[in-house]
């Protein structure tokens, strides 16, 4: 339980009215789910305005009500909370409410068309098989440590993505390894987060039904780096001809792989068939069951990251 007040860091408040010094043991973007100590966040989604459920869900006991327009008509009892944007404000008061748990792991997000889910897989059973204690969020399943959680979205909401870091947090994870998608840089559901470093794996033109073009899909996945800080590091596939305009302004420290350009993690391929990928990294030679090229960019990005991370805490 919290008290409005603490939840409201950085949340780009603009107006309140009445106190901030309420309970809060739930935070809500759903109107079905609230109760009377719930706050709840009137979010202008893709199928619906969250504004328009304000007044049913203070008739079902709702006290505090955050929102971009305050309603034409105030309720004696209940706080209003007017903040910029109600999708950037539910990620820092979800990431407030969970005690911040980002902050207290490694949170390493990969992002690109294709080969998400494979990256974040490799690096949850490399560190895994190192001893480390791991979380993984991706498409297929969410991991905290050993115990399965099921998966609904490739980045869940806000308010599930701060509960799964703070359940790793408390069960002591000190890794967690994160599918990040262009709809969720998009729609701002990674906010609030304090992400160590950002992997980039390539991009095609695929999900412009969403995007419109291409170039705001590239704006997308761009976003996710423009918003890490000096403290974090960059990892780009640099065969991917847009993977230099991904580190352009952001305050990373940039690393690069590749297979056909020089980079800082470089890898041959010696064979590659049906019975896996011999290949070399840094003139060390591996051996996978996994098959393809794109599979060997899979293995060069994992690679690259426990290599300088390793390093670094060794």
């Amino acid at each position: 339980m919290k008290l409005l007040k603490d939840i409201l860091y950085k949340a780009g408040l603009e107006e309140v009215i009445g106190s901030t010094h309420l309970a809060v043991d739930k935070i809500c973007s759903d109107s079905r789910l609230v109760d009377g100590m719930s706050a709840f966040i009137a979010i202008r989604g893709t199928q619906t305005d969250g504004h328009l459920y304000i007044s049913k869900v203070v008739e079902m006991g709702c006290k505090i009500i955050i929102c971009e327009e305050f309603p034409d008509e105030q309720i004696e009892g209940v706080t209003y909370v007017k903040v910029q944007n109600t999708q950037t404000a539910l990620g820092m008061i979800a990431s407030n409410f969970y005690d911040n748990p980002s902050e207290k792991l490694e949170l390493i997000g990969t992002t690109g068309t294709n080969g998400k889910t494979t990256v974040v897989t490799l690096q949850y059973q490399l560190f895994k098989a190192l001893g480390y204690k791991v979380g993984l969020l991706s498409t297929v399943v969410n991991m905290i440590g050993n115990r399965e959680v099921k998966a609904t979205h490739t980045t869940p909401d806000p308010i599930q993505l701060n509960a799964l870091l703070a359940e790793m947090v408390e069960e002591g994870c000190q890794y967690c390894f994160m599918e990040v998608s262009s709809h969720a840089v998009h729609q701002q559901r990674i906010a609030g987060l304090q992400f160590k470093g950002a992997l980039f794996t390539n991009i095609t033109h695929d999900h412009l039904d969403s995007h419109k073009t291409f170039d705001a899909y590239i704006k997308a996945k761009k976003g996710f780096f423009d918003a890490l800080g000096t403290q974090a590091f960059s990892l780009i596939n640099l065969d991917d001809s847009h993977a230099e305009i991904m580190v352009q302004n952001s305050k990373s420290k940039a690393y690069s792989f590749a297979l056909k350009r020089d980079a800082d993690f470089r890898a041959k391929i010696l064979e590659n068939h049906f019975q896996g990928l011999n290949l070399t990294i840094d003139d060390k030679e591996i051996w996978s069951k996994l098959i393809g090229q794109f599979n060997a960019y899979n293995l060069l990005a994992t690679y690259g990251y426990s290599g300088f991370t390793l390093d670094r805490i060794s």
